[in-house]
């Protein structure tokens, strides 16, 4: 099996469009998990009358920095800004703005790209080269745990199907037919105008239609082996149901399984972009590309908008695309026994 696992690495590392795809695509997405560092309106960190103070990962009264209120400390407030820096200084991110901060300085809104805001801003005010990192992280995230909660539903019913077979592949083959009938845009819709959408709330609603996706694969492949001389062989010997799946035929399953996975993925960013485009995504005021998306549908003079969202959401599905071709290519049986 080592050999094998090193074969499949250097097949990978052999796709050289995939691999660079795959190193680009874990800095971009390392590099968004600390946006909060990169573009926010909270110094990284401050001095003050000799004690150090971290806003960006702790709240902080007005009132400790010489302030009135006991409210959240407006940072970018040029007396409270004044009054740290008579004691102190101040780090800031190198974007000064997080994804909901206003440019009140910035009119008319939505306002050209400036030194100040490097992408421009919104049709709010709100820096957009800020919602495009956060927006980036959410999608990301939301597709990675999407991906891989729908593909163990997926892998598991058909790993049920396929061994069992007879009239239990029956009945979950006729319940997965009419259950990937129903409509699951207008459901998505119906339920949008019930209750409002959240992170969460749209991540369980999704799960319930994309497992069906990795089902097939999984259930052929289960098929194929459940009758294989080894596998009988181990029946013969006493090996429990259980066993015999999870180690003598999942492996070979979840060969075929993994080269779905990337583009299982690049759907399901698709599908948040889209439903954020719509309307019936995650919450008003989120980061989100598709929420970008359709402010530039709104605002056609302001290319910058249109121009920052299709080339973030474009580079980000290319790169999953690249690399669900390497992983292909590194999973392919012909090139790993050759």
């Amino acid at each position: 099996m080592q050999p094998i696992t090193i074969k499949r690495l250097r097949l990978f590392r052999s796709n050289r469009r995939g691999f660079i795809a795959f190193w680009l695509f874990a800095i971009l997405f390392g590099l968004s998990l600390f946006a909060e560092f990169i573009a926010n309106d909270k110094p990284i960190i401050l001095k003050y009358q000799g004690g150090y103070y971290f806003p960006v990962v702790k709240f902080y009264p007005e009132t400790t920095f010489g302030g009135d209120f006991l409210t959240e400390t407006d940072y970018r407030d040029p007396y409270i800004a004044e009054k740290i820096k008579q004691n102190g200084w101040l780090i800031f991110p190198p974007i000064k703005y997080s994804y909901q901060t206003i440019n009140y300085d910035a009119v008319p809104a939505p306002s050209r790209p400036t030194s100040e805001n490097l992408l421009g801003t919104d049709d709010q005010g709100r820096d957009i080269l800020a919602r495009m990192i956060y927006g980036f992280r959410i999608s990301v995230i939301f597709g990675l745990m999407l991906t891989v909660i729908s593909s163990a539903i997926g892998i598991f019913a058909g790993a049920i199907q396929g061994y069992f077979a007879g009239l239990t592949d029956l009945l979950l083959q006729r319940f997965i037919e009419i259950w990937s009938g129903l409509p699951e845009i207008y459901l998505l819709i119906i339920l949008a105008s019930i209750v409002e959408p959240n992170f969460w709330w749209l991540l369980g609603l999704l799960v319930l239609f994309s497992w069906l996706q990795l089902v097939g694969v999984v259930r052929a492949e289960f098929l194929r082996t459940r009758n294989f001389d080894y596998v009988r062989a181990a029946r013969a010997l006493g090996v429990g149901e259980v066993s015999i799946i999870s180690r003598h035929i999942l492996p070979n399953a979840l060969i075929s399984a993994m080269t779905f996975i990337p583009f299982i993925m690049s759907s399901s960013i698709t599908t948040l972009t889209s439903l954020d485009f719509l309307g019936f995504g995650l919450p008003p005021g989120s980061p989100s590309l598709g929420e970008l998306l359709g402010q530039a549908k709104s605002n056609p003079q302001a290319y910058w908008i249109g121009i920052t969202a299709f080339i973030t959401l474009a580079l980000l599905l290319s790169l999953l695309i690249f690399i669900g071709e390497a992983v292909r290519d590194a999973f392919d049986p012909k090139k790993t026994m050759s």
